[in-house]
């Protein structure tokens, strides 16, 4: 009976202290990557680029059955531009009055989801500027390798355990300065 009683005791113990922590931030599973592309002497970030997670060869890595990401899943790993949104949460116009960031942390540049699970130092990123866009076909294709260090990770937990290593911090975004190409 009284070891009866001690695994009742011990099962509630343990049921407690799994509610207790199963608080979870709303960015467990997801971090992100922020790059901050801009061309030398100049602060203002280059819009109209394609930029994608690519292997060594430059090709561009697919998210096969979100093995990389959440979302996106069977394409390419593709970056965004962070956009602003009003206090009804509709995207709107950089310059709109009231208007803040939607990713505040990533403010005015490219941003891309991939899972906590992601090995940054397997990948690069593939900067272009495509002919016939934005920029005209004017900086220069980049291939940039990158770090566990370039993933911004969100949840407090994590951060902390990070903040106990040696090295480069995380939460910073990847800067890259694109040349235009001779003509």
């Amino acid at each position: 009976m009284r070891i009866l009683l001690l695994f009742i005791l011990l099962l509630n113990f343990s049921a407690k202290a799994q509610v207790i922590n199963a608080q979870h931030c709303g960015y467990d599973f997801t971090s992100y990557l922020v790059i901050n592309v801009h061309e030398k002497g100049k602060t203002i970030t280059i819009k109209g680029l394609r930029i994608t997670v690519a292997d060594s060869l430059g090709r561009e890595v697919i998210n096969v059955n979100n093995l990389l990401s959440w979302t996106n899943r069977n394409e390419p790993l593709v970056f965004k531009m962070n956009y602003k949104i009003d206090n009804n949460n509709n995207k709107v116009s950089t310059d709109a009055p009231d208007a803040k960031w939607f990713f505040p942390f990533a403010k005015e540049n490219y941003l891309l989801s991939v899972a906590t699970t992601f090995k940054a130092e397997n990948y690069f990123i593939k900067i272009q500027d495509i002919d016939g866009e934005e920029n005209g076909g004017s900086f220069e294709t980049q291939l940039i390798q990158l770090y566990p260090f370039n993933m911004y990770v969100l949840c407090s937990s994590e951060n902390e355990r990070q903040a106990q290593q040696f090295g480069p911090r995380t939460n910073r975004p990847v800067e890259v300065i694109l040349e235009r190409k001779n003509k």
